[in-house]
């Protein structure tokens, strides 16, 4: 059997994100786990502090599960997914048998977009939430590349004051999305079998923050072409044969 996968998602998205990108895997009996992040599709667990370090806890205990049961796994990850899905590999190498991420890498020269700076500043990133419509949520993110329909459910969940409590609290975690001082010096011990994967004009994680990642590391990079920061829904059967490529040279 396939090793198992797990795909985890990124802000302000949901497991929805992957449908595109797994019907173009086609992955048969292969065993997929697709989580939520904590509070995202549904309430923040009692007592879960949302920061970077919690959810990439919460990850890592996704991987122990799949691992205790299929062994070593490919972990997937998309924007923040992908931040999580690395720090995962980082801290538990023993549970992977590769990484991949997706327009989002941690790096330790990046600074963050605009909206991350504005959820990391408080009142500013409350402010944000608060005049936030999920239909104009909609439009933006359909401009953008992201289907239609997935778009719309996507921006419903917005509404979820939980949601928007978790994203500005796992911000704040991050200073705005600088890891330069913490994650980002470990990056020395992601296992050896990873791959970028990356629309070419993400404006939020320009191409450049991949290729010079893949540059200091030796970490192969695909780009997508014409494809924005939503790679893995706007352009799925591009991405799924990256990934296939991939995997099937482990």
């Amino acid at each position: 059997m396939a090793a198992a996968k797990l795909f985890l998602h990124g802000v302000p998205d949901s497991p929805a994100i992957w449908r595109p990108l797994l019907a173009a895997l086609d992955l048969g009996d292969t065993p997929v786990a697709v989580p939520a992040l904590p509070g995202f599709t549904g309430p923040l667990p009692a007592g879960f502090p949302a920061t970077k370090e919690a959810y990439a806890d919460w990850a890592a205990k996704e991987a122990e599960a799949l691992f205790a049961e299929h062994g070593p796994i490919d972990i997937v990850g998309h924007d923040w997914g992908a931040l999580i899905a690395q720090r995962v590999a980082m801290l538990r190498p023993d549970l992977i048998r590769s990484w991949a991420v997706s327009n989002a890498v941690i790096d330790p020269d990046y600074r963050g977009h605009r909206l991350a700076r504005i959820w990391n500043t408080p009142i500013l990133g409350e402010l944000f939430m608060a005049l936030s419509k999920p239909a104009k949520l909609a439009e933006g993110l359909a401009a953008q590349g992201m289907p239609a329909d997935i778009a719309a459910e996507e921006a419903a969940q917005w509404a979820s004051k939980d949601k928007q409590r978790a994203i500005l609290k796992l911000y704040r975690s991050a200073k705005g999305l600088s890891f330069e001082h913490d994650w980002a010096r470990d990056v020395g011990r992601l296992p050896a079998n990873g791959t970028l994967i990356w629309g070419e004009g993400d404006p939020y994680v320009e191409l450049s923050v991949a290729q010079r990642f893949s540059s200091n590391t030796g970490t192969p990079l695909t780009v997508i072409e014409g494809a924005g920061h939503w790679a893995i829904a706007e352009r799925p059967r591009e991405v799924a044969a990256a990934l296939l490529a991939f995997w099937s040279g482990l």
